[in-house]
């Protein structure tokens, strides 16, 4: 049985990068009005997270009117790992900058979750001309205290045990931690190279593991692309705060809050997340 996290490989700036590239079978005739800019989504960094993982609920909908593309990000997933598994924001922007040029994509849409939001926010800033519109969603890249959540996500050990405490950190709606669920994403942290890696990018004391994503507030509030921020109103990971500081900071950004929502927006409300998303890329 083929594993639906592997979509396929690209070699981006001589990193092996496993991605999803998704999009209308003819795409000029049938993408929507307003989608002819490829939207790049960047997934969180839970222990065994990929890109399918992380956007599996969204990429299927938003794709059927506009190119999507998800990658593993280096250091994640099925993407190959650096030798000395030294990991900063400079790597990881380098990283993406490699996949739009191999991909020949000038301008897009970024769409990033947590730990992708800190780094749509950093490549945004880097590359403005390279970004159209931002969507972060219970996104990183302020400094704030480090809350009891994201110090269990990124001093994860790998249990079945411990991956139950997270996935409960992560949702409100309870419903959606199955043993099925638990089970799949225990294993895939567990997959050859997965710990080594996660656990060499945020050790203690992880106070600085937020400072090492953030980015200057004087930049962020340079930032000309027009962005949309969402939040859960009970994220244990990200403060709801910090989304309250990026609207402050970033000039004409819209903010909209989920109440009986954690930190999976993008899964717990999975159609209104989806149609949030869509609407404003196309407005």
């Amino acid at each position: 049985m083929s594993n639906p996290e592997i979509g396929h490989i690209i070699n981006a700036g001589g990193v092996d990068t496993n991605l999803h590239d998704m999009g209308p079978k003819d795409i000029k005739e049938n993408i929507k009005e307003g989608a002819d800019n490829a939207a790049v989504f960047l997934h969180g960094s839970g222990p065994g997270v990929s890109a399918w993982a992380n956007w599996r609920a969204n990429l299927p909908i938003i794709s059927q009117t506009r190119r999507v593309i998800a990658p593993d990000i280096i250091g994640f997933g099925y993407t190959k790992r650096p030798a000395d598994n030294n990991y900063n924001m400079a790597l990881w922007r380098q990283h993406l900058l490699a996949i739009l040029d191999t991909l020949e994509l000038n301008e897009v849409d970024l769409i990033g979750n947590s730990f992708g939001g800190a780094l749509a926010l950093s490549f945004a800033v880097a590359h403005p001309a390279r970004v159209r519109r931002l969507v972060l969603m219970g996104s990183g890249g302020l400094d704030f205290e480090l809350t009891k959540g994201l110090d269990r996500v990124w001093g994860y050990q790998p249990s079945a045990e411990n991956m139950q405490e997270l996935l409960d950190i992560f949702a409100f709606n309870k419903a959606l931690i199955t043993p099925e669920l638990v089970e799949l994403r225990y294993k895939a942290s567990i997959q050859p190279g997965f710990q080594e890696s996660y656990g060499r990018m945020f050790p203690a004391p992880r106070q600085e593991g937020i400072r090492k994503i953030a980015t200057d507030e004087a930049d962020i509030r340079s930032l000309k692309a027009k962005t949309l921020i969402i939040h859960g109103q009970e994220d244990k990971v990200i403060p709801v705060s910090s989304s309250l500081r990026l609207l402050a900071l970033i000039e004409g950004a819209e903010l909209h809050i989920f109440r009986n929502c954690g930190h999976w927006t993008q899964i717990e409300y999975a159609p209104r997340f989806n149609n949030l998303v869509e609407g404003f890329l196309s407005a």
